[in-house]
């Protein structure tokens, strides 16, 4: 978007009103075939949660998404947006100081799908703008995505996937603090052993398939019994650059998950977390109990 456009599409948002969006929810779907066609008025859609999606059906003229979460505990936050795969018919903008930034164009969405992530001016209200592309007939156009805002726990730099790991893909082994505050916190707890690591260099990207002995904790369904064996499994992610390879034994594996895949975090060998826990535990340091049989 040109300057010359974004200035018109901020005069429209001023000038001509702003349709309002139901509150207190987490994810949007409408349409822009329900809004009147001549109308200069502009559809505004209030999100209230760390996390959601958004599904705009025949993108027609813009749409303002406000995202106002609860987080008055966090100094810094970061968005990140994962466009769905057929995410087509518009792009999408973030405002900052009354301008418009491009965070995920239309071309590159369906190009790449890449993870979108900034750092927010003001974690308590971010405004997003999506700019419907213009159409010359009427065949069916989906823009939707999935947000995540994000507290910064790391000094990670750069509107790139590599912030969707903050903690998680530090590339080195965790310490004992570390570890046992992420059996506390982490989104998902397991025991297993690694069946299989692939790379993905486009994406610099590495998954590493779990075979499952035990699952402590999840946030979301990612570690399953498969359908033909009934072994649990599970995929965990990982950046490339961690470089890693698949190793014997088992281990514990903790992360967080983000956009329903599962990030690593620390994943020592069992028998090494077993003793650190059990050392802790006698020693009343353990931030929290953790049932390890």
């Amino acid at each position: 978007m040109s300057l010359a456009q974004a200035a018109r599409l901020l005069l429209l948002l001023a000038g001509s009103g702003l349709a309002p969006g139901a509150a207190d929810r987490c994810s949007w779907k409408g349409s822009g075939l329900s809004w009147e066609p001549h109308s200069r008025t502009v559809e505004q859609v209030h999100l209230r949660c760390t996390e959601g999606s958004l599904e705009w059906l025949y993108p027609a003229r813009a749409l303002r998404v406000v995202l106002e979460p609860n987080l008055s505990s966090s100094r810094h936050t970061t968005v990140c947006i994962k466009p769905a795969r057929d995410f087509q018919g518009a792009s999408i903008y973030v405002e900052r100081a009354g301008q418009l930034h491009l965070v995920v164009s239309e071309a590159e969405a369906a190009r790449l799908r890449p993870v979108a992530c900034f750092s927010a001016q003001t974690p308590q209200r971010v405004a997003l703008f999506l700019q419907a592309s213009p159409q010359r007939d009427i065949s069916r156009r989906t823009a939707s995505f999935q947000y995540e805002l994000l507290s910064n726990q790391s000094t990670a730099a750069g509107p790139d996937v590599q912030k969707m790991a903050l903690v998680e893909a530090m590339c080195r082994p965790c310490d004992n603090t570390e570890l046992l505050m992420a059996i506390c916190s982490s989104d998902f707890v397991v025991r297993g052993a690694i069946q299989n690591v692939s790379h993905d260099p486009e994406n610099h990207m590495s998954w590493i398939e779990v075979s499952v002995q035990k699952v402590y904790r999840q946030k979301n369904r990612i570690f399953r019994p498969d359908e033909a064996t009934g072994e649990w499994r599970g995929p965990i992610k990982t950046l490339l650059q961690c470089k890693v390879k698949k190793g014997a034994g088992d281990f514990l594996f903790t992360g967080n998950e983000h956009f329903g895949e599962a990030w690593l975090g620390c994943a020592p060998r069992f028998k090494d977390f077993n003793s650190i826990y059990q050392t802790a535990r006698e020693k009343g340091t353990n931030p929290c109990e953790f049932q390890v049989s």
